[in-house]
């Protein structure tokens, strides 16, 4: 591809923003999404391939098939989204004779100089070094172990949305680090209770919520919510939510003579669901539970707002479940809280998790399932309460090797 085609490649796939804007999609029209999502380059020795895309180029592997004519591996660049299908056909294969063909893929890079150098230095074969043009950018290219070519660019346009893509990485990094502020930092103290909680957010962040709150009065309250959808506006709702949780405790228990739940914990959850369905969308809602846990009289009172069943693991074997007791929180104003109360013993612990944990799916479709959280938790049960949070979430990683879909948070709590 000469440079001339290639600048105007450029300028075409970079369009400047008054350009951009004539060529948009009209304002209010929607329809399918669409984007390249890979294109193949055929190898003929791929471990000798992913030696070279994985080690020099710096690459990562996205997946590995095998089917009867050819072998393909996808790969990707550290940044960006284009992917690329490495495939190794079969001698008697028609594409076989396609190794080395690729002629055309134009990689783009804010510093054409530092990657040269630092390619070269691996082994990678240039042609010729970088060279500026006379349309602003620097060119250069390399080949790869078969022939295929490609073209290494850097120009304006481009490294201004790269700024762009990094600046927004940095804010979602940033967003992750302060999300993870918002779950308990403090841990109440409490005689006859071992508890622990975690939080695995799918992307940057998530709406899964967890909080161990000190009550007053021997009590502490644990709370986990499931907020309604995926990703930032999730991770907004679900801090909106903390916020009126944590507020509200803070209130309530600056009163000593005013019990946080008494007698149960519904009149404060009626107050929540107030605040969360003023503050949030017509359509928002949380599943959530609550559970206050009494430490000198070893009970707990709880409200299972239209969330998951927690389970009581009671110390003779036998598992108890506290099923759903109310509606969720956030989609009507006039709302009723009803409240339910166990008795624990010595050696009786509690589970609460999301959905996440249950519904991660191994390569088969199957799913983790509440039998094997069941069988997680009695094989780690001897353990403290942090080692048997993180045992579950790893056997949940184990089973589910692909990328997560949804969040996965886990509390334990045993009771001494």
């Amino acid at each position: 591809m000469g440079h001339e085609r290639i600048r105007q490649l450029l300028v075409d796939t970079f369009p400047s923003p008054e350009a951009a804007g004539r060529t948009s999609v009209p304002e209010g029209k929607k329809g399918p999404y669409l984007r390249i999502h890979c294109f193949s380059v055929f190898v003929r020795d791929m471990e000798r391939s992913l030696d070279f895309y994985l080690n020099r180029l710096g690459f990562r592997e996205l997946s590995d098939s095998t089917e009867e004519m050819s072998r393909c591996v996808t790969v990707a660049p550290p940044d960006g989204t284009a992917i690329l299908a490495l495939v190794a056909p079969t001698p008697e294969s028609d594409e076989y004779a396609l190794i080395g063909k690729c002629r055309f893929t134009v990689l783009v890079t804010d510093d054409v100089v530092a990657k040269f150098d630092e390619w070269s230095a691996r082994g990678v074969w240039f042609p010729h070094p970088p060279l500026r043009e006379s349309w602003g950018g620097v060119v250069t290219g390399f080949v790869d172990l078969d022939g295929n070519r490609f073209t290494l660019v850097g120009f304006d346009p481009a490294n201004e949305e790269i700024g762009a893509h990094r600046t927004a990485a940095h804010e979602l990094e940033y967003a992750r680090d302060v999300q993870a502020k918002l779950f308990p930092q403090i841990m109440p103290p409490v005689k006859t209770l071992d508890y622990a909680g975690a939080c695995l957010p799918a992307r940057h962040v998530g709406g899964d919520y967890y909080d161990f709150l000190d009550l007053g009065r021997g009590r502490i309250g644990l709370v986990l919510a499931d907020i309604c959808g995926k990703g930032i506006a999730a991770a907004l709702m679900m801090s909106n939510l903390q916020a009126h949780v944590r507020n509200l405790c803070e209130s309530y228990s600056s009163r000593p003579f005013v019990p946080l739940a008494a007698p149960q914990p519904q009149r404060f959850l009626e107050t929540v669901n107030r605040l969360f369905f003023g503050t949030t969308a017509a359509e928002a809602y949380a599943t959530l539970i609550f559970v206050e846990y009494d430490d000198a009289e070893r009970r707990l009172r709880y409200a299972n707002c239209g969330h998951l069943a927690a389970l009581l693991f009671r110390s003779d074997g036998a598992v108890e479940r506290l099923p759903s007791t109310c509606g969720v929180l956030g989609l009507f104003k006039n709302w009723e809280c009803v409240a339910g109360e166990r008795q624990v013993l010595p050696g009786d612990t509690l589970c609460l998790y999301t959905d996440g944990v249950t519904e991660s799916f191994d390569d088969t479709g199957g799913e983790f399932g509440e039998d094997r959280l069941i069988a997680s938790l009695r094989r780690h049960r001897p353990a403290p309460a942090e080692a048997i949070v993180q045992s579950a979430i790893e056997e949940v990683q184990s089973f589910s090797a692909r990328e997560r879909h949804d969040d996965i948070t886990l509390i334990v709590a045993k009771c001494r």
